[in-house]
């Protein structure tokens, strides 16, 4: 399990670090593909296994469902670790979250995201206002 937030600058070469205890539940490798907002998603290979073998047991004879598959696995990129905990974050995912030089690293439960700052700080504000309203229309309180 993932949580808390963490701030890393980018370096030169695209490379941001990941928070230890990330690193210890991701193994040695992630799979990186666009979040559904303007961020990156970070996969431990067993999570991704689970997600994939979960839209392959959809029937692919559905428009829908083929550019579902489409999106999430032709936008993916295989990344490991270097030496320092450092993971390089491929142009076109970096380009899609708007991330500039400041990361913020986020844990999400069974994966973490990657967020430009600024973007981070509008998208938290609103999931803390609505945070509440979820919770009630789940049964929970």
């Amino acid at each position: 399990m993932f949580f808390g937030e963490y701030v890393y600058k980018l370096d030169d070469k695209g490379r941001v670090p990941i928070p230890p205890k990330f690193r210890r539940d991701m193994r040695d490798s992630v799979v990186l593909t666009k979040g559904t907002e303007k961020c990156i998603r970070a996969y431990p290979i067993a999570e991704w296994k689970r997600l994939a073998d979960e839209l392959a047991s959809k029937a692919v004879t559905s428009a829908s469902q083929r550019k579902l598959n489409r999106a999430i696995f032709g936008a993916a990129y295989s990344a490991t670790f270097d030496k320092q905990g450092r993971m390089a974050l491929p142009l076109p995912l970096r380009l899609h979250a708007e991330i500039g030089e400041t990361v913020v690293v986020v844990g999400v439960n069974q994966s973490i995201e990657l967020w430009n700052e600024d973007l981070w700080k509008t998208e938290k504000a609103t999931s803390e206002e609505q945070a509440e309203q979820i919770l009630e229309s789940m049964g929970g309180g």
